[in-house]
């Protein structure tokens, strides 16, 4: 069994860019960086959805949708931590009565 290659956020950009700026085909890029056609369209799909500022379908490619969803997750913990911390406030305030 093939061992899944990985690719950093860099060279999928840089691939992204070969399609998009230099209008090459998704075939002629896959034949030419060795990557499946698929993963290609997903990179474009994902790099489209951050543009737009939606979710994409992975992780996202630009800076600014990287950091948008590292800050969504801290807000929901901290969103869940002080859900918690009024559960708890209000458990000791009965007690003290």
């Amino acid at each position: 069994m093939k061992a899944r290659r990985k690719f950093d956020t860099q060279f999928k950009l840089e691939v992204v860019h070969m399609i998009k700026d230099h209008d090459l085909s998704v075939s002629e890029v896959s034949k030419t960086m060795g990557v499946g056609e698929t993963a290609i369209r997903r990179w474009v799909a994902q790099y489209q959805a951050d543009l737009n500022g939606q979710r994409g379908i992975g992780k996202p490619l630009t800076l600014e949708q990287q950091r948008i969803r590292t800050l969504e997750a801290e807000i929901r913990q901290l969103r869940s931590d002080n859900d918690l911390l009024k559960k708890a406030s209000t458990f000791f305030a009965r007690e003290l009565k």
